[in-house]
């Protein structure tokens, strides 16, 4: 199951060829006689002026500084609300352990 799949020696192709035929027949001889008639070189194409990808107005800049911002707060809201719930667990956490103590220290004394 997992061993490589080889194929059968006679099915492989030997080191010395190639998968991929060279073109035969298609490229004219050096030594031609025949005469052609010589062709115009393809104009070459003129490529648009260079411009950005994305182009601002100033409303759409307006509206991506208004989004960027209420991101940011969004944002942070959520972080420092994350902050201040692992504060008040640390604190209700700490509070528990010294009324255990108290507790466990004095067991006459309730």
């Amino acid at each position: 199951m997992f061993t490589p799949k080889i194929p059968p020696p006679d099915t492989a192709p030997t080191p010395g060829t190639s998968l991929v035929q060279p073109l035969t027949g298609l490229v004219h001889p050096p030594a031609c006689t025949c005469h052609h008639t010589p062709t115009a070189p393809a104009p070459v194409p003129v490529a648009p002026p260079a411009r950005s990808a994305v182009q601002f107005t100033p409303g759409s800049l307006i509206a991506a500084a208004a989004g960027g911002t209420a991101l940011v707060l969004v944002v942070g809201t959520v972080l420092v609300s994350m902050l201040l719930a692992t504060a008040i667990t640390a604190a209700s956490i700490a509070l528990c352990a010294v009324v255990l103590r108290s507790l466990l220290n004095r067991p006459n004394n309730r």
